[in-house]
């Protein structure tokens, strides 16, 4: 059976979407460089939206992308109301979202122990 979604995760997706598209094809400020739209938060009032990102340099840089982020929020909110059709265009709140290092570095831990205990476990056998 088909998953059914509310008005405002259809709207959030699209804002997700065509925010992705005009940061990758539009907005040519270098300071922004290589970033992924992880997710997008709306109120229920669609006056503000949470973008949350990712950026494949991590947290270096990170003041220099928010910069260009805000400088061109003005632009991406006037492209969102010609796209989107919805009776208030978003205010755009950018937010650096750095779950994706922290699952790649729990990652790596993890990796570590079970390597660590495997070593161990055949010291161990090769002892008896």
């Amino acid at each position: 059976m088909a998953k059914e979604f509310s008005r405002s995760q259809r709207v959030t997706e699209q804002i997700k979407r065509e925010l992705a598209e005009l940061l990758r094809l539009e907005v040519k400020d270098p300071r922004i460089g290589l970033i992924t739209l992880t997710d997008v938060e709306i109120s229920p009032d669609y006056a503000h939206a949470k973008v949350f990102f990712t950026s494949m340099q991590g947290e270096e840089g990170l003041d220099e992308i928010l910069r260009g982020l805000r400088r061109a929020s003005g632009f991406l909110r006037r492209e969102l109301g010609r796209r989107v059709r919805i009776h208030t265009t978003p205010e755009l709140h950018f937010h650096y979202d750095a779950s994706v290092e922290q699952g790649s570095r729990l990652s790596r831990l993890i990796d570590d122990v079970v390597r660590e205990d495997e070593a161990r476990s055949s010291r161990n056998e090769s002892e008896s």
